[in-house]
């Protein structure tokens, strides 16, 4: 990944066990990302109200599960911010203000918001607070004047509405609020079990926190090409979502070997699963020894969060004083 200078900012929501997908989606970025820039990652407990405000008692056990796991990828919280949106006030005040200056229908053309209603059902998302969560994530990012905020480019619509806003917020008051670009990372896409997008709400996840049988069971009944209903059928990588766990995980000549068994059928799908499923395990091992390490030190998110928070709130209390003096409201 080239240098990035500035501030970076992102987060994500404690609905449950980090996953695959978490993994190589985000957060091995994050821990190169820490490297060149200065970085604020939070837990973004107040989004996860959003969609789950009618059970929200998962949330804590989720943030400190959370944090673990962040901590065992290798997230430094002495090189970055590690901290809980909710414990920084600042983010609540500065999405208010900027609720009185956004047009209602700058919310309501943001993408995912009629995608997750159609996707979420069974749930009542008639809220302002889903609506506004996009207006939420603007302030999330503002709030720390960030430069870059990676993302994938499904979430580039969300970063034009965070430059949008800042355009609106210095029209008005004067120019306090840089305009953040959106970091496309090279994230890979990592399918669930059963194909579709990793997603413990569909059930085809496997957890940062599962066990090499337990990774073995769920991988090894993956769905694969659809041709091979027999064992000497041929089959093309191409249309076999297990593949795509060769093309993050494995070797150039693993995959060559796996591709020419699979095209002339000289091995089974267990087989050429195996391959893929060894080399998760490996990489799953160093990252569940280092948690088990940090689960022996009682207090120890505690004390992240704790700094976090401090060093966080140093930043926004900053940027809300400017933003105060903006509005005329000292």
């Amino acid at each position: 990944m080239t240098r990035t200078a500035g501030v970076v900012v992102s987060g994500t929501r404690p609905t449950g066990a980090l996953h695959l997908g978490h993994l190589n989606g985000a957060l091995k970025n994050w821990v190169e990302l820490q490297k060149s820039a200065r970085c604020f990652f939070f837990v973004a407990d107040w989004h996860a109200l959003t969609t789950d405000y009618a059970e929200p008692s998962g949330i804590a056990d989720s943030t400190t599960a959370m944090i673990l796991d962040w901590l065992a990828v290798g997230l430094d919280p002495e090189v970055s911010v590690l901290f809980r949106q909710s414990q920084v006030p600042e983010h609540a005040e500065l999405h208010l203000l900027f609720s009185m200056i956004i047009p209602v229908p700058w919310l309501e053309r943001v993408p995912s918001y009629k995608e997750q209603q159609e996707q979420l059902e069974g749930r009542d998302l008639s809220t302002y607070g889903f609506l506004g969560y996009p207006l939420l994530q603007s302030a999330d990012i503002l709030l720390y004047k960030a430069a870059h905020v990676p993302v994938g480019e499904d979430q580039l619509p969300h970063v034009e509405l965070t430059r949008e806003v800042a355009r609106r917020f210095n029209r008005f008051y004067g120019p306090i609020f840089p305009e953040p670009a959106g970091l496309v990372v090279q994230a890979a896409r990592v399918p669930g079990t059963d194909g579709r997008k990793m997603s413990k709400s569909y059930g085809n996840a496997v957890a940062l926190s599962d066990d090499s049988d337990t990774v073995y069971s769920k991988l090894v009944r993956m769905v694969t090409d659809p041709r091979r209903q027999r064992r000497t059928d041929p089959g093309d990588p191409k249309d076999c979502p297990a593949f795509q766990f060769h093309e993050i995980y494995c070797t150039e000549q693993e995959r060559a070997e796996v591709t020419q068994g699979c095209r002339s059928a000289s091995i089974g799908c267990v087989d050429c699963k195996k391959v893929m499923i060894r080399r998760v395990q490996d990489e799953l091992g160093p990252i569940q020894e280092r948690r088990r390490a940090l689960e022996l030190r009682p207090g120890v998110v505690g004390e992240v969060l704790a700094e976090g928070r401090r060093k966080a709130a140093a930043v926004a209390e900053e940027t809300m004083g400017e933003v105060r003096r903006a509005m005329g409201l000292l």
